[in-house]
């Protein structure tokens, strides 16, 4: 497991480095700069501000220096908000988005775990087809689309819950049904398919033969098999749930980074822009680890691949 482990993080490392490469150059040939829509900036104001963040450099020195600064943790300064670092924007805002990914994440699990196991259990019932036609639904309407529609029903129509906001609980209910959703139904899918191809194998059958309760076999044998697929899809989902937060956060008003990331693209706050993308790839590229560290150490065989 520790040669697994240390392989795969000397393959992210050049992938990081290509991302951060990609993104600086991108956000700084894109057109507009961060203080073009400042119409009241006189161009020597303006000439001025693009001196102290070094923006009048060659942009091979600026990214140099970028990366040089990265390298020592420093992210540099926002261009549209001087109250506060990219460092500390990130720290203030990443937690937010931490906490509805991890709401989120929880709903998904709930929802499409549970009901991919009802599904197995029940192949070709009616709840079987229920299920599976509802994870269809969830899997074809966008979050974009789900949200106002939760929003419509709960908040408007019913006024149970808020239309925005993240102060109480019940201000996360609908960011995290609306961003949980799409992956409960990957994950129902997932978890029907993988447990319906585990019940058919030989030492169930012996374990249902030798007088074992049903729980029991599907708990303690069926089960570390038939989430190894939705284990490997945690990663990737993980990752996705964190990344389409951005939507989410625009939506229901959400203080996270994922709407900082947004704000600063609208803004070209380009060292902004750069910080969010390294953390979100540095995280992405830890949760796809993680998952698969976890199916290496459910499957021996894959540590060898």
């Amino acid at each position: 497991m520790t040669r697994y482990i240390a392989r795969r993080l000397l393959e992210f490392l050049p992938v990081l480095f290509i991302i951060m490469t990609l993104t600086f150059f991108m956000v700084r040939l894109a057109p507009g700069g961060p203080f073009d829509a400042d119409k009241r900036v006189s161009p020597e104001a303006q000439q001025r501000l693009e001196a102290h963040y070094r923006l009048d450099a060659p942009l091979l020195v600026q990214y140099w220096e970028y990366m040089r600064g990265v390298f020592h943790g420093d992210l540099g300064p926002s261009f549209r908000k001087s109250s506060r670092s990219v460092n500390e924007w990130i720290l203030l805002r990443l937690p937010v988005s931490l906490e509805l990914g991890a709401y989120a994440l929880v709903v998904a699990l709930a929802l499409g775990m549970g009901a991919g196991l009802l599904a197995a259990m029940r192949p070709n019932s009616a709840i079987d087809h229920g299920t599976m036609a509802l994870g269809m639904a969830g899997i074809c309407i966008p979050n974009f689309v789900l949200g106002p529609l939760l929003v419509l029903v709960f908040s408007l129509w019913l006024g149970w819950l808020p239309v925005a906001g993240w102060r109480s609980a019940a201000d996360k209910v609908l960011p995290s049904l609306t961003l949980g959703a799409m992956y409960a139904a990957y994950i129902a899918r997932l978890t029907r398919a993988g447990m319906l191809e585990t019940l058919s194998r030989d030492f169930i059958r012996t374990a249902r033969a030798k007088g074992m309760s049903e729980a029991r076999v599907v708990i303690r044998h069926a089960l570390p098999g038939g989430i190894q697929p939705t284990i490997a899809f945690l990663g990737p989902a993980t990752a996705g749930l964190l990344t389409g937060s951005f939507v989410v956060e625009t939506i229901f008003q959400v203080p996270g980074l994922g709407r900082e990331f947004v704000e600063s693209a609208f803004n070209r706050d380009y060292t902004m822009i750069s910080g969010t993308v390294l953390v979100y790839a540095v995280l992405v590229m830890a949760l796809n680890l993680a998952a698969d560290i976890a199916c290496a150490w459910l499957d021996p065989r894959i540590r060898h691949t």
